[in-house]
């Protein structure tokens, strides 16, 4: 086949998905061209792989893979010359206001307009449904092996100051939807009954100098680690892992943290229940006073927290991983291939 992907923007997850894809496909015999922007295209290593900037450029692909809404309203532009055309929904519109209420609208249009929409998580599957989509199925986005430990725990609790205190990490982009105004509160709740809990958050973004404001103002015990290379020793130096956003379909970061046998306290949203089964400690979104009493229950529990780390891991043990996402999709290709052509 001539498979065709298509994103809009990207510097996260779904870039990296598609990048995951690409050299699988080619090594099964595919022929693919990937349609990205051209920032989209520098960030990430498409390797073999035919790259473009106009969609356009797509026409003669045996199969459409629109990675998004945008990307999906980007394709139904050419819908006669775009098809068969499969979207994947990664995210959910969280935005309110007017331009919420447009993004709504196309979400409405790319699920009637493509001839399979694939949700990362349930809760999008059923959306799309809802939204009239034609046929609508789960495809769960597979996280990355994590790669091997380079550093000790005791070096990058040493690197960070730490001594014998207790790491509460969170990895993601400083931006609205992961709510760390709540971690932020987390760390307030905590470190009222025990001051040596250190919290530490990987990643930039246009939050930054609210938060550290916020740090500053309220001495709080939060460092704000800006982007690292090194997420997979952090991890191994954890104590906890802390999620607190709005929501999220399968987020990778989650997955990387039981991957990494680190005990998870998050908020029940979106795919995650589905995600981390009994796994994990959740709460409902916004509720620092639940989160804190997760984080505290697992750190003054030795015996819970190695339950979980068990249970973490074992349950990570039975995800597909990226060549089974991989093999699935190029199915799922073939399968619409033969019943539109």
């Amino acid at each position: 086949m001539k498979i065709g992907l298509l994103l809009a923007e990207s510097r996260g997850g779904i870039g990296q998905h598609v990048a995951s894809l690409v050299p699988r496909y080619l090594e099964a015999g595919h022929e693919v061209v990937v349609c990205a922007p051209p920032g989209t295209a520098e960030h990430f290593d498409f390797g073999d792989a035919t790259v473009v900037v106009q969609a356009a450029a797509l026409r003669g692909c045996d199969v459409i893979h629109a990675h998004g809404y945008r990307a999906g309203t980007t394709a139904l532009r050419d819908r006669s010359r775009l098809r068969p055309l499969v979207v994947t929904w990664h995210n959910a519109v969280l935005t309110t206001g007017p331009r919420g209420v447009v993004m709504r609208l196309g979400q409405r249009l790319v699920a009637r307009g493509a001839d399979l929409t694939l949700g990362a998580s349930s809760d999008l599957v059923e959306l799309a449904r809802s939204l009239g989509a034609r046929k609508a199925q789960l495809a769960p986005v597979a996280a990355p092996a994590l790669p091997e430990v380079r550093t000790p725990a005791v070096a990058v609790r040493d690197e960070l100051g730490l001594g014998d205190k207790p790491l509460v990490l969170s990895v993601g982009r400083l931006a609205p939807q992961k709510d760390y105004p709540t971690l932020l509160s987390v760390a307030a709740a905590v470190s009222a009954q025990d001051p040596d809990v250190v919290f530490a958050v990987v990643g930039d973004g246009p939050l930054r100098d609210n938060l550290q404001a916020r740090i500053d103002a309220e001495s709080l015990p939060v460092r704000l680690l800006g982007h690292r290379s090194d997420v997979a020793d952090l991890l191994g130096a954890a104590d906890v892992f802390l999620l607190t956003s709005h929501w999220e379909a399968r987020a990778l970061v989650l997955q990387e943290a039981l991957q990494a046998g680190v005990p998870v306290v998050a908020t029940g949203v979106g795919g995650i229940p589905e995600l981390v089964g009994d796994s994990a400690v959740l709460a409902a979104p916004g509720d620092a006073p639940g989160l804190a009493a997760g984080v505290r229950e697992i750190l003054s529990d030795p015996d819970k927290a190695a339950a979980m780390r068990t249970a973490g891991l074992k349950l990570a043990s039975g995800w597909p991983d990226e060549d089974e996402v991989a093999k699935n999709l190029l199915d799922i290709y073939a399968g619409l291939v033969a019943t539109t052509a």
